[in-house]
């Protein structure tokens, strides 16, 4: 009979290792209430209407930060001919006329420079010779001058910021600089829209980086110099980051029980879906003007948000806003079709006790460190961002690296991603958090190592295919970790914790551009380095506690939640090793 007991106890706290606890731990189903959910429900058709346009938002988000890819692709170049020259021969006959070749040292093949070229007389010299004849004196001595201007193919990409600006030779870098600014920005503005969103509410946040985002874009299209366009690519990060965050949270904040995990996973589905649409976007507009403009515009759709999406009542419920809570609450119930409680006035007043003291809580930095267990989780999970963004935007921003067509390339990234956040739900709602999470980042890390030890003469597909299962399983580490990061901090500084989470994550996109300058070095390095960063993260997930179908509201229910999920884990083993010790008969 003692064994079942003890059989059945830990049954119990086995079925709820999401929370860690005892079933029949008052204290912990106190802690765990949720007025909102009881007012409401969990699910129904208000979220589900909510959580589809919320979703949404991530579509002009991601085209801001992928357009450059096209925008700035790389093509094919050469030093612009002296005048009336190309009337005489072709673009390929100039290269090999006056172009300066130099040996590859990885292939042994002649590579044409365009940054120099042998400067001649060519008008004078074709009007009485032959191309044929200047090639066979091509072997006398001829000074190098560097090129002052290029002309670029404009086949496949249209004009580019990189032949509207020349950021080729001794400018290159600053095209990569252009997409640095941007990650920049995302870096800077998820903390401090987390720190305005957990003032001011998460619609206002929401709804003037909406705006601040259309303007920008605009503005971007009909940018005339490349120091104002790189100053606007800045602040487009800064805004999109923090439409992306707190559409989040907001999203995060109307649901409730399971419906955390599938209403923050499906949150992201979008994302793989923006990656085939704006493949397909570059591919009919060539050009990068007209690109920005196709990808800017849609956001006014957005705007009429205003008028549909509420503010979320959690968060009104932190801030002691009672009555503009219950506003909330009556228009969902009835789209719901959920009456709410009689008593529901006197269930939210109650509430609001535990978020104050004296008078209205106020977000501070300190908060994330003010505590032992949240502190912890704050050191940890800037390890963890830090590692799966330059995973993740190490292999989406660079595709054109990777090999093959762009455009296919991006459509074959986003057709990976999708599964991979649908079978994430399943995963996440089957096991929890924490191990699918060390999981699929370990497994991404080894499918990048691998491809470092491929043969150099390997088929080009089967790197790729090496690089899209590792995109595959960093996928899912991509959506389960927002959501993990939502349910670790408690609403009083959940976007103050996605925000500064996002510092560390904002540090490894300001790397990703430079990446693949490790290239020269080592073909294989970049991966090396990717997946040796993505198995470090990935381990450094069993440093934190796992977490249930639920949102902390206070820091105190953070440290009492954890503290009493390793005090019940504490009592379990206590009690199964005091009762193997003193029943010798239940031994046998």
């Amino acid at each position: 009979m003692l064994k079942q007991r003890i059989n059945y106890k830990q049954k119990q706290w086995l079925r709820l290792g999401n929370v860690g606890v005892f079933k029949d731990d008052k204290r912990t189903e106190k802690i765990h209430e949720d007025p909102v959910s009881m007012a409401i429900g969990e699910f129904g058709r208000w979220q589900a209407m909510l959580t589809l346009i919320l979703s949404l938002l991530n579509l002009p988000c991601t085209w801001h930060i992928f357009v450059l890819t096209f925008q700035g692709a790389d093509t094919d170049f050469w030093c612009t001919p002296p005048p009336g020259v190309l009337n005489r021969i072709s673009v390929d006959q100039w290269k090999n006329l006056s172009g300066v070749f130099s040996e590859s040292l990885t292939t042994n093949v002649s590579v044409y420079d365009p940054c120099h070229y042998r400067n001649i007389n060519y008008d004078n010299l074709l009007a009485n010779n032959s191309y044929e004849e200047l090639l066979q004196r091509k072997s006398e001595q001829y000074e190098i001058k560097a090129c002052s201007s290029w002309q670029f193919n404009t086949t496949e990409f249209g004009d580019t910021i990189t032949s509207e600006w020349n950021l080729v030779c001794d400018r290159k870098e600053l095209k990569n600089f252009a997409e640095m600014m941007f990650l920049m920005g995302v870096a800077f503005g998820g903390f401090f829209s987390g720190l305005v969103s957990d003032r001011f509410g998460r619609k206002k946040t929401l709804m003037a980086s909406l705006i601040m985002q259309l303007a920008l874009g605009i503005l971007v299209a009909i940018c005339p110099w490349f120091e104002f366009y790189l100053v606007l690519r800045f602040i487009l990060g800064f805004v999109c980051v923090s439409i992306v965050f707190s559409g989040f949270v907001l999203c995060m904040e109307l649901v409730g029980g399971k419906w955390l995990t599938i209403a923050g996973v499906l949150y992201l589905l979008p994302v793989p879906m923006s990656y085939i649409i704006i493949s397909g976007i570059a591919y009919i507009c060539r050009g990068w003007r007209l690109l920005q403009w196709c990808v800017t515009l849609p956001a006014v759709f957005f705007l009429v948000l205003h008028w549909f999406v509420p503010e979320s009542p959690r968060w009104l419920l932190a801030m002691g806003r009672v009555e503009e809570t219950m506003e909330v609450l009556q228009k969902a119930s009835k789209i719901n079709k959920h009456p709410l409680p009689v008593n529901m006035d006197k269930i939210l007043k109650q509430s609001i006790n535990k978020f104050e003291i004296n008078g209205k809580p106020k977000v501070r930095v300190s908060d994330l460190f003010r505590t032992k267990n949240i502190r912890k989780i704050s050191l940890v999970l800037y390890i963890l961002w830090f590692s799966l963004y330059l995973v993740y935007y190490g292999l989406v921003l660079n595709l054109s690296n990777i090999g093959g067509n762009i455009y296919i390339n991006t459509i074959i990234s986003g057709l990976v991603e999708i599964p991979s956040i649908l079978i994430s739900v399943v995963i996440l709602l089957k096991m929890g958090r924490r191990i699918p999470l060390c999981l699929t980042m370990v497994a991404g890390g080894i499918a990048c190592l691998l491809t470092t030890i491929l043969p150099p003469d390997t088929d080009e597909w089967i790197s790729l295919s090496l690089v899209m299962a590792g995109k595959f399983s960093v996928s899912s580490s991509n959506v389960i970790m927002p959501l993990y990061t939502a349910e670790l901090f408690p609403t009083v500084i959940r976007n103050l914790g996605v925000g500064t989470s996002n510092i560390p994550a904002g540090i490894a996109l300001i790397m990703v551009p430079y990446l693949w300058n490790l290239s020269p070095l080592s073909k294989v390095l970049p991966l090396l380095v990717l997946g040796t960063v993505s198995v470090i993260g990935g381990l450094s997930v069993l440093m934190l506690p796992e977490t249930g179908s639920y949102l902390s509201d206070t820091l105190e229910e953070v440290e009492d939640c954890i503290s009493t999920s390793n005090n019940s884990q504490k009592k379990y083993i206590d009690t199964i090793s005091s009762n193997v010790q003193s029943s010798p008969s239940e031994k046998e």
